[in-house]
């Protein structure tokens, strides 16, 4: 299909080195997605309350507005008060910031799905919450959340098109680019969709593997 696009090879190493950026910034935006989720999570289930409170405002806040406000608001409010941040570091935080607070609530729903007796069996054992959750709760709730988080990479990935508005040059932004230099918009714009959907591909086989490993462990570790 793409080889019969008349030229194509004009421009596809642009776009190329616009999925580069938009690679990056959803790897980033994953990254720290993750390490927000899992500390939002655990702080709204089992935190002292000034913890709690503020896992609720994060969860509620980044939830409840837009990821495209919450973009433009780190890029161009937050020089206001002195704090001047790179187009790829707003890009990575707002959608970071953005996924994870969905994903908080991915993994609060996993942790309260564990049956009532894994924890009751905890404490018989003389385990603390902390090593529940460690060698029990989590490594079970892990399995649950990966199609749920699969969802959430794919739908960072496409946010990504959105730093295209804060002069970063990924792949949408390429696009637009070419599109305007060329006015072949059939070609740029269908090559483009399919780049998409191949890196929608990669993430989905790559959740997938994830998650038959993930299954495979917990089941030895119940033979075990």
């Amino acid at each position: 299909m793409v080889a019969s696009f008349a030229g194509f090879r004009e421009f596809l190493p642009e776009l190329l080195r616009g999925a580069q950026v938009t690679v990056t910034v959803a790897l980033g935006g994953a990254l720290l997605a993750t390490v927000m989720a899992v500390l939002a999570g655990l702080a709204k289930l089992f935190g002292p309350a000034p913890l709690r409170w503020l896992a609720v405002a994060y969860i509620e806040t980044f939830r409840g507005t837009s990821a495209l406000v919450q973009l433009f608001w780190l890029f161009f409010v937050l020089p206001h008060f002195g704090i001047t941040l790179g187009p790829m570091t707003v890009g990575i935080v707002a959608l970071g910031l953005n996924v994870g607070a969905y994903g908080a609530e991915v993994v609060r729903g996993a942790i309260q799905a564990m049956p009532r007796g894994q924890w009751e069996a905890c404490t018989a054992l003389n385990f603390s919450r902390g090593e529940a959750l460690r060698h029990v709760i989590l490594p079970q709730a892990f399995v649950a959340m990966i199609p749920p988080w699969g969802n959430l990479l794919i739908e960072l990935l496409k946010a990504t098109s959105l730093v295209s508005l804060i002069t970063l040059s990924d792949l949408t932004f390429k696009a637009q680019q070419i599109n305007q230099n060329t006015l072949r918009t059939f070609e740029v714009f269908s090559l483009v969709l399919l780049m998409y959907l191949v890196l929608s591909v990669l993430i989905t086989l790559g959740v997938r593997a994830l998650e038959k490993r993930a299954t495979r462990g917990l089941r030895r570790g119940r033979v075990a």
